[in-house]
């Protein structure tokens, strides 16, 4: 399985790619950051995000999207970005029709480090340790989509079987409901 992870930011969007499955060795197929100025106009940084997922997504043809799911900040200005950010690598997965899976930090810190509070240097030794790199992929947010990625490898197949054991108790609507309620 071929999955690109993307780590939204306004500013700085990692973006990284990765070839394997579980119980087998990983590899990195592709990393880098796409980078807009903080000077633009918010428009228009999200279009040279567009324009920079896209051209990922053509040079390196993943099965699957992994973004990191926005949470909660202190900094309504940065989540916005960040939201924003998000919404486009959404988007250009979804034009193409790929799957796309949105993680938590929590999730992807504790599937890459087994801790879901390691600090953004553990996230990137564990990632060049994984990915059996000479040195982390720099900056934070490089190893962070990376990250994703991996998180996304080793925790497909249990996804996978949720989402079809779902689909068999309500075939209807591909969800289970609890007993008594009805569908929004």
């Amino acid at each position: 399985m071929r999955v690109m992870g993307v780590d939204p930011g306004l500013t700085r969007c990692g973006v990284g790619v990765v070839d394997g499955s579980t119980g087998r060795p990983l590899h990195m197929a592709a990393v880098g950051v796409l980078r807009t100025p903080a000077d633009e106009e918010t428009a228009r940084r999200l279009v040279l995000i567009e324009r920079g997922i896209e051209e990922w997504l053509d040079a390196h043809s993943p099965d699957v999207v992994a973004v990191e799911r926005v949470f909660s900040q202190h900094n309504i200005r940065t989540v916005m970005g960040t939201a924003q950010a998000s919404a486009v690598a959404m988007l250009c997965a979804a034009r193409r029709g790929l799957p796309l899976a949105l993680h938590t930090p929590s999730e992807v810190k504790a599937a890459v480090t087994g801790s879901g509070r390691a600090d953004k240097a553990q996230v990137g030794a564990m990632v060049t340790r994984l990915l059996r790199l000479r040195e982390a992929p720099r900056p934070a947010d490089a190893a962070d989509a990376l990250a994703l990625a991996i998180c996304h490898i080793w925790r497909a197949p249990a996804h996978d079987r949720l989402r079809r054991a779902r689909a068999v108790a309500h075939p209807e609507h591909g969800t289970t409901r609890p007993k008594g309620s009805t569908p929004s």
